[in-house]
Order: C-alpha cells, then structure tokens, then sequence
C-alpha cells in the first residue's frame, strides 16, 4: 500500500544543514522499495533568518508546519543571537504551540562507544521529560532590574491534567519494555507543592499499569546514581527542568551529545511531532564536513518509528549500531558517515 508522508525540514544554522541532508538521505533509503512517499518541505527557520527579518516563528510558519506529519530538525542558533531570542520565540514556541508534551530522549550505550565511566554496565533505558510545562512557560518577571534591589521570578507550572497526561505516556512506554521499571525523578521533600502533585499522579496511574514497578529518587541522588549505576535506570518520568538537565548526563555517559536523538512528541497526534539531534549548531565546525549525523540518523530512527513504520526505524537503528560497533577511531567526513550508513540501511 501506498503512503505519503509530508516531512517538514528545518536545517537551520550551522552544522544543521550537514547532519540534516544525511539524516534526509537515512530517511530516503529506509523506505526506499516500500510503497512510502517522503514529501520534503524546506523550512527557513533559526538565525539566518533572524538575522535578516527579525522573525523566528510567524503565525503562518506555524499554519504551514500544521500541514505536515511530522518535522526534521538540525541545529537552531548562533552567538550573534541574544540569549533567549530563539530559544523562546521558535524552539519553545513550537513545543508550546504544537503541544509536545513529551521530550523522549533515548539512552543507550552501544557497542563499540566508549563511557566515561570505568564501568557503566549495560545502558538502556529512556526519559520521558516533560515538555510544555514547569519553570519554561515564561511565567515571571522582574522589576528594579540592573539596580541592587533587583528582584526577579521563574514560577513552575505544573498542572494536574499536564502531569497525569506525561505520567501516563512514560507508564505506557515502561509497561511496553522487558523491565517494565519507572522511576520518578523531583524533588518532593523541598518542592513540596508540584513535587507531591507528580508523586500522587505516580501512585494514581500505577494502579492501572499493575505490571509496572515504580521508585522515586530527589534529583540529586538520580545525578549520582546515574553516574555510579546508570544501568539501574528503565525509564525515567520528570518535569521539565529536572529532564533537561538529566538528558544532556544520559547523553555525556553514553558517548556524548553528538550521539543523542531526541524526539518532541504530542502522543495525541493532533499536531506534528518534531525530532532532533541534542547538539547544537557547532558554528566553529559549520561547512567543513567534520560533524558527525549519526545523532539525526537516530532522530530519522524515532521519527519512523512514531510514523509506525517500524521496520524502516529497526533497520535505521541496526545500521547505526553496527556503523558504531566498527568505526573505532576512523576519522570520516559528515558526507562519508551518510554514505556508509546509508549503505547499510539499503543492506
């Protein structure tokens, strides 16, 4: 059967249009043969556009980002930017706007990558963050800035609805993996109001998920544990802030950030999810063939995989792992790891 699939595409700045054009090329090899169309919209976002209009994201870039199934992301940003600008006026506005509640970040140590860690055991469990609510939903302010009575505010929101719909999601996923372990990750015992909410949430829905073993863990002790015993993990469910920073450790433990996929899910599919790499736009590397796509042909990996085109993504992910497992300490160009992977993808 036949299928079309409409991708929206923001390359954006820097290495992200490198790393794009071979997860793009991952993507066309994968459901080469299968009856699946991908239909590539090209989408001038970050800051090369900023930079020239002023704009990061229009009413109607959204209106047209609507009308795809899903969106492919390289990298946004570059120092020319003030802090803040992109961050808030693009990357978060989509999330916002199209509903991603859940941040996924993978986890995995593969074969063939070297840790940090001395010993880290066998690493592989996921981070269900949440994506559209806590300290980033710009609720604050400040006054009498720049004096010495500046006084300045971040309020975390954390709705019932908002929780339970995250919590239910990472339940889901744990109760779909061989372990079928989750923890929760707050701070209960000092953020007493939305730390209490999602530990009540927890217990509620793991009523439902009866198969499903539960633990909690403060933050701090989650940063510990997964530097001293990251095999531990399963799947974590945390809010947004405790998640970002979590992810970017999973990341450092299991080969770095240049290895690490994300996915911005909305489970509801009522907007397009949009995946990415974790890295950023690498603007000292930009044009010389030196970054390396394998983090975006795994983002290739999750945005199948969510389209339910399953053995696309397992043959997206194995050649992955067996380009990881072999390449040691070769030195490719961006283009040649595309190809080589591309190459074994097509089999």
């Amino acid at each position: 059967m036949s299928r079309n699939v409409k991708l929206a595409v923001v390359a954006g700045d820097g290495i992200g249009t490198e790393v794009v054009e071979q997860g793009l090329r991952a993507l066309e090899t994968a459901v080469a043969g299968s009856g699946v169309e991908i239909t590539t919209t090209e989408l001038d976002l970050g800051a090369r556009r900023w930079h020239a209009t002023g704009e990061t994201l229009t009413d109607q870039d959204l209106a047209t980002v609507r009308e795809h199934d899903a969106i492919l992301l390289g990298a946004i940003g570059d120092p020319g930017v003030p802090s803040g600008v992109l961050e808030r006026g693009l990357l978060l506005r989509l999330r916002f706007e199209l509903d991603h509640y859940v941040n996924l970040r993978p986890a995995r140590l593969f074969p063939g990558v070297r840790s940090p860690l001395a010993d880290p055991g066998e690493v592989d469990f996921v981070v269900v963050r949440e994506g559209t609510e806590g300290p980033y939903v710009g609720n604050g302010g400040a006054i009498r800035v720049g004096t010495p009575h500046e006084v300045a505010n971040e309020v975390s929101v954390n709705t019932a609805f908002g929780v339970e719909r995250v919590v239910r999601d990472a339940f889901a996923r744990a109760a779909a993996r061989p372990r079928k372990h989750l923890t929760l990750v707050h701070k209960h015992n000092v953020l007493v109001h939305a730390g209490h909410l999602w530990r009540r949430t927890v217990e509620a829905v793991n009523a439902e998920f009866p198969d499903v073993t539960t633990d909690y863990l403060h933050v701090d002790a989650a940063t510990i544990f997964m530097t001293t015993n990251p095999s531990r993990f399963d799947v974590i469910v945390t809010d947004n802030l405790f998640g970002d920073i979590l992810t970017d450790q999973a990341a450092a433990i299991t080969g770095g950030i240049g290895l690490a996929a994300s996915g911005n899910i909305n489970p509801d599919r009522t907007s397009p999810s949009m995946f990415e790499p974790v890295h950023g736009s690498a603007p000292d590397i930009a044009g010389q063939g030196k970054a390396d796509p394998t983090a975006t042909v795994l983002s290739v990996s999750m945005l199948l995989e969510h389209l339910g085109l399953t053995e696309a993504a397992a043959k997206v992910e194995a050649a992955v792992a067996a380009d990881l497992a072999e390449r040691g300490d070769r030195v490719r160009s961006t283009a040649e790891v595309g190809s080589d992977l591309a190459a074994r993808i097509a089999g």
